[in-house]
């Protein structure tokens, strides 16, 4: 935290507005989701961690400097959703120039459903109280980019994001229906109870069930071969070593 208070006491003193450090670390994303479409996927881990000092300073400069407002809060989560956008536009750009129309289709599903995952939250909160259910929110997705680009694994974290992402736009409606109709949430006891603890996703993070949930994901991300997954990275170091294998096997 202490490089982190450092930037946060200098944004301080120089009285930036919160609203222009978030807008720079969309920004700062949008140089990710280039190096992501050109196969520079360590270069787009680094700059993704650069975006979300940004994301995280933004909140609290705000308070710091006494500027919270609601503008505000709509203005982070407005752009959050661009951030989003971008990453898995970069990626269906790369899969689009490696021919892989199936991870074109895997990584433009997972775009839809990201932001469906977000969309059906603010939707019900609309008309319900709360809708904080399933497991794949925003911070979850960041943190499984940047270690796909890091470990070059992003066939086995897009399909993570997928699945997960599909189970919470489930989940949203499922319990918008049950609250709406003042029906019971599923029961948490018993076998079925572990079902719905697994599938249901209502608990916190930083809990036992959360961190079985990340291990499994990790587990899942490093064990399985990339092969497995048909991942269009898997037979080269990056984008010039895929290139450079279809060429050899055009000739």
């Amino acid at each position: 935290m202490f490089p982190l208070r450092a930037i946060i006491a200098a944004c301080v003193a120089l009285r930036i507005h919160p609203n222009t450090l978030t807008l720079v670390g969309v920004l700062v994303n949008v140089g990710a989701a280039w190096a992501l479409g050109f196969g520079h996927f360590v270069l787009a881990g680094v700059i993704m961690i650069v975006a979300n000092i940004f994301d995280f300073i933004d909140g609290k400069v705000a308070l710091q400097l006494q500027l919270q407002s609601r503008f505000g809060a709509f203005w982070d989560s407005t752009l959050d959703r661009f951030s989003d956008l971008a990453l898995l536009t970069g990626l269906i750009f790369l899969y689009s120039k490696l021919g892989r129309t199936d991870y074109v289709m895997v990584a433009a599903l997972t775009l839809i459903f990201s932001i469906m995952t977000s969309y059906a939250r603010a939707r019900a909160e609309s008309l319900v109280e709360k809708c904080k259910v399933g497991f794949m929110e925003r911070p979850e997705r960041i943190v499984l980019f940047m270690i796909g680009a890091f470990t070059n694994r992003m066939a086995g974290v897009l399909w993570v994001i997928l699945v997960l992402s599909i189970l919470a736009v489930v989940n949203r409606i499922y319990y918008t229906y049950l609250a709406l109709n003042a029906l019971p949430m599923p029961r948490r006891d018993g076998a079925a109870g572990l079902f719905w603890r697994a599938f249901f996703w209502t608990d916190e993070r930083t809990t036992i069930p959360y961190d079985l949930w990340v291990i499994a994901i990790l587990a899942f991300v490093w064990l399985v071969p990339p092969d497995w997954l048909g991942d269009p990275m898997a037979h080269g170091h990056g984008l010039g070593g895929w290139i450079a294998l279809k060429l050899a096997l055009r000739n």
